[in-house]
């Protein structure tokens, strides 16, 4: 079972010195990604509902905002040389989906090829009218941004042409390393965006979801990968805890399940609290490797 870290990047504690340290730790231990999130923009009151804490609120104040996700990622790409480069979870269908493509082609050439594109639909309605974008239809939106991204990165001559956007004939350089592209993860809870991964995705990425809960929605993906005419071979499944504190015999269970990347989100506020509190983290780790 491959291992990732989970970035909580939000200001003021995400500093280039705490990057920095990051960087230099993710590479000694051998992990696999460093993942990062995505929220533009965010509010004192909000009508939305976050579905990963118990009263909807997503537990970082509004005055606490992230860091742009491919901006970050670029900045750890030049600290970095073997750690694959995340988003957990890109918000897809906020971004117009040109730049998109050019964002994420610029960083898979730039980092040697390691990016995972990591996207989702999002659950905070408030944000996508912050930015212009109808919150209706935003998984279709999502799923013809991920088609015209592949365009993009694979075609000569790209174009698409949706029914929530469309692309003229243009030609976009430089192409991503990857072949053929990067790999995207499709992030979600819901029935809906496993499906969405099973179909469009070349992996699953699920947060908070515990070892005991893994199996069933597994027994899900698999038939959707059915439908889809694909298997689970050469398709990622990583679960993030989140907000659960893991421990050792959940590694091992976890690890039962079949799963193939662990994401652990790093709890440190100082670029000295980083090195302390992977050391923490370090018996799971030793567990994952030897899964």
């Amino acid at each position: 079972m491959q291992l990732g870290l989970f970035l909580p990047t939000a200001s003021p504690f995400a500093t280039a010195e705490w990057l920095h340290e990051v960087a230099s730790e993710v590479e000694a231990r051998n992990l696999h990604t460093v993942w990062v999130p995505e929220h533009v923009v965010q509010f004192d009151e909000y009508g939305s509902r976050y579905p990963y804490s118990p009263d909807g609120k997503i537990p970082i104040p509004s005055s606490s905002g992230m860091l742009e996700p491919f901006t970050t990622l670029a900045f750890l790409a030049a600290a970095t040389t073997k750690v694959r480069l995340g988003t957990s979870i890109c918000l897809l269908a906020q971004r117009n989906p040109v730049y998109a493509a050019k964002e994420v082609s610029t960083l898979d050439w730039l980092s040697g090829g390691r990016v995972d594109l990591g996207v989702g639909i999002g659950w905070l309605r408030e944000e996508y009218e912050a930015v212009g974008v109808p919150w209706a239809r935003r998984g279709q939106r999502t799923e013809e941004c991920i088609a015209a991204l592949r365009s993009f990165w694979c075609d000569e001559v790209s174009s698409f042409e949706g029914e929530t956007f469309s692309v003229p004939a243009c030609t976009m350089n430089p192409k991503p390393l990857q072949q053929p592209h990067p790999p995207v993860h499709i992030g979600g809870e819901s029935d809906a965006a496993i499906s969405r991964a099973a179909r469009v995705g070349q992996g699953w990425h699920t947060f908070g979801r515990l070892p005991a809960d893994v199996p069933v929605a597994l027994a899900l993906l698999d038939a959707e990968l059915e439908k889809a005419g694909r298997t689970r071979a050469g398709f990622q499944v990583t679960v993030s805890p989140y907000l659960h504190p893991l421990t050792p015999e959940m590694v091992d269970q976890y690890a039962e399940t079949g799963i193939d990347q662990l994401s652990v989100m790093l709890v440190a506020f100082t670029p000295t609290d980083v090195a302390p509190q992977l050391d923490l983290l370090e018996p799971c780790f030793d567990r994952a490797r030897r899964s």
